[in-house]
């Protein structure tokens, strides 16, 4: 199954979720399924929590420009 076979299969689901059981049901499925791909990419050893806590504190330490 291609990238784009397997998006529009997750896509499609999602639509029948909040079709069937509303938008809350859907976002938390959508919720769900990226915490556990984090998980997954966090076990696997492809992201680091250290790496994401020093990305967040430094989007909180930037400055907005004018």
């Amino acid at each position: 199954m291609s990238r784009q076979q397997f998006g529009f299969v997750i896509g499609f689901l999602i639509a029948a979720v909040w079709a069937v059981a509303g938008f809350g049901a859907a976002a938390g499925a959508v919720l769900a399924g990226l915490v556990g791909w984090l998980a997954v990419r966090v076990i696997d050893g492809d992201l680091s929590v250290a790496g994401l806590t020093d990305r967040a504190s430094a989007n909180r330490r930037r400055s907005p420009t004018p």
